[in-house]
């Protein structure tokens, strides 16, 4: 007699099909739509608030009005958050637009702006770019950013981007170096997740997430790797201004190529910011990251204005939970806590933006 699959076999022994079974076409199931929950009877730990008080390093001006900026600093003294960078790519007028939405809160914001790109291909227009720069610091900027290069040299800018310009351009050198003097650091978002470079099919580990995210890179100038050469020429041109990469520098996935680099440029620095699930899936590996460059690393958040939203990312790093399956996590692999000590946590939560920033804590946790 031939033998039956296990899966028939379950199916004869319980008089029907599987599908039957299970109450959903499994066999035509798309991975997309695959949605589990988790059946493991182990610890689960939902932080309300930060153990520390924390500078979120990394958001952006997602409130639409002051009733919303209002309604934002709830949300932040709910979950511990004394201060949040409003990362911005607006200068001169869109600044001062700007610092009038966030007025009634000097404290508990940190106003970022963006270089001016207009007639960048002028004689003069370095001189002109640098006086926008000052006018934009006196007016309470306290750095560039976020800047960004997914490739095309398109850095963010409003209302001229930089189109075609790398961080490594020449013509960009005389701005980098003032933003030293004035002590601004430049936070910059430098190419995508790797999944989102490589193709997309049945061996990308993260292709579920990079089927809809990725980076068609016949359109652009320079890939991955290229940005990562042009990043690392800039900071290192210019070792008297301190570089924030955000997101891990999108590295990751390759945290030794990223510790060389750290270890290289003591004027590079990076952020948290966004990336929980690709680094929660190898909590170990990142943990002994984090623990190593603990006075290099910021805090951030990137994901708009809910309390919620703080408290899931306070997990992975207070906590020792594992098998997290994070609601919005699209890459479809559990997460884990890193369980930060104590000290690490104050760093990164609190005292390494504070320092960059020069900014005191405002009031008692």
């Amino acid at each position: 007699m031939r033998k039956l699959s296990i899966k028939l076999f379950i199916c004869a022994l319980l008089g029907g099909s599987l599908n039957q079974i299970s109450g959903q076409d499994v066999e035509h199931l798309l991975l997309k739509d695959y949605k589990p929950i988790s059946v493991f009877n182990i610890p689960a730990t939902f932080p309300q608030k930060a153990k520390y008080p924390v500078f979120d390093a990394h958001s952006h001006n997602y409130a639409k009005d002051k009733k919303e900026v209002a309604e934002w600093v709830k949300s932040m003294d709910a979950a511990g958050v004394q201060v949040t960078s409003i990362l911005n790519n607006s200068k001169g007028e869109a600044f001062e637009v700007l610092v009038e939405k966030y007025s009634d809160y000097k404290d508990r914001f940190a106003l970022w702006c963006s270089f001016d790109y207009t007639g960048f291909d002028e004689p003069d227009w370095e001189k002109r770019a640098i006086q926008a720069l000052e006018r934009n610091h006196r007016m309470g900027a306290v750095g560039i950013g976020e800047m960004g290069d997914k490739g095309d040299g398109d850095l963010y800018a409003f209302p001229t981007k930089g189109k075609g310009v790398h961080l490594d351009h020449p013509r960009l050198k005389p701005l980098l170096e003032k933003c030293g003097e004035l002590g601004m650091p430049i936070s910059i978002h430098m190419a995508d997740p790797i999944w989102m470079y490589l193709p997309i099919d049945k061996t990308n580990d993260g292709l579920m997430n990079a089927s809809r995210w990725k980076v068609d890179t016949t359109q652009v100038e320079l890939g991955y790797e290229g940005l990562m050469q042009s990043f690392e020429r800039a900071v290192a041109a210019n070792p008297k201004t301190t570089f924030i990469a955000c997101h891990y520098l999108n590295m990751s996935h390759d945290l030794s190529r990223l510790s060389t680099l750290l270890d290289k440029y003591p004027n590079l620095y990076v952020d948290l910011a966004a990336r929980v699930s690709e680094s929660a899936a190898t909590p170990r590996a990142t943990r002994a990251f984090i623990l190593k460059y603990a006075d290099r690393i910021l805090f951030g958040t990137d994901n708009g204005m809910s309390v919620n939203m703080y408290r899931s990312v306070y997990r992975i790093l207070e906590t020792a939970d594992e098998h997290i399956i994070r609601p919005g996590n699209s890459y479809y692999w559990p997460l884990s806590g890193f369980y930060l000590p104590d000290d690490v946590l104050k760093k990164i939560y609190w005292e390494n933006a504070a320092k960059l920033l020069k900014r005191k804590q405002q009031q008692e946790f």
